[in-house]
């Protein structure tokens, strides 16, 4: 799809929420489209990379050293985890380029431009959507079981959701000004991935440590997401304060878009 294809309905005025919400679906889905062009394997690129990475640590954790952390079946357990961490991952790693990779559309545009970072957040949300028949299969072929808890699936959505949009109203325009921080980004997303609970558990944390990891949103994210096959993994506390940190991240990255928005049409 051109870029000229796009921009057209672009160039639409009015405060009409419904044109914002089929502008934002058409810049979602063309993104996986271009994407996904030039593939022959298509979307399933998507779940390569995070099934590589659940089979190597569910190796590496069950094949060759014994393993204290997790539960069982420790492939499901991962991959509940791995999954919606590449969504978080990918929507606020893009987050970095969402103005200067097409920084024309955004200045000639008069849609609210908050549009350009959630359309990151939607294209990369279908992506994880399309990869849950992966844990369904893994749970079939490992005999997990599914509980009443599988009915949190919408609220962890949207929880993350949140928070990953808060974040990437956050970084978006601060990018424009500190080009370096591209980078710090994604060095900061490398240490979260360790300091978040996907190859371990919360629960498997010294003691003491629980409190700390309230603070990581990921952390009550994961809780929700897991115990649809771990319900000892479902911790209100953790997900109460993800909760509370998601809204305060996305009122935070409101503010800091509305004020910087000028700043950053001129710096583009």
């Amino acid at each position: 799809m051109t870029s000229a294809a796009v921009s057209a309905p672009l160039r639409e005025r009015g405060p009409d929420r419904g044109r914002y919400w089929r502008v934002l679906w058409l810049l979602a889905t063309r993104d996986l489209k271009v994407r996904y062009s030039t593939s022959s394997l298509g979307y399933l690129w998507s779940i390569l990379d995070p099934l590589l990475m659940s089979v190597i640590y569910w190796f590496v954790f069950t094949q060759v050293i014994q393993r204290s952390v997790g539960e069982e079946p420790y492939i499901v357990f991962l991959l509940s985890a791995l999954l919606p961490w590449m969504w978080f991952n990918g929507a606020v790693g893009d987050s970095t380029r969402a103005f200067l990779r097409e920084a024309k559309l955004v200045r000639s545009t008069k849609i609210p431009r908050t549009i350009w970072v959630l359309r990151l957040v939607v294209s990369k949300g279908i992506e994880f959507l399309f990869s849950l028949p992966v844990i369904a299969a893994f749970a079939v072929f490992s005999g997990a079981t599914v509980n009443a808890d599988l009915a949190l699936l919408p609220v962890a959505i949207l929880l993350q959701a949140v928070l990953t949009t808060g974040i990437g109203l956050i970084v978006a325009p601060l990018v424009v000004f500190f080009r370096d921080l591209e980078r710090a980004v994604k060095l900061a997303l490398r240490f979260v991935f360790y300091a978040s609970p996907i190859v371990y558990s919360t629960r498997n944390l010294p003691e003491g440590w629980h409190q700390l990891a309230a603070f990581n949103p990921l952390s009550g994210l994961f809780s929700l997401y897991r115990s649809a096959f771990f319900a000892a993994e479902l911790d209100w506390y953790l997900v109460g304060v993800a909760a509370a940190i998601s809204v305060a991240l996305l009122g935070i990255g409101l503010l800091v878009f509305r004020r910087s928005e000028r700043a950053v049409l001129k710096e583009i």
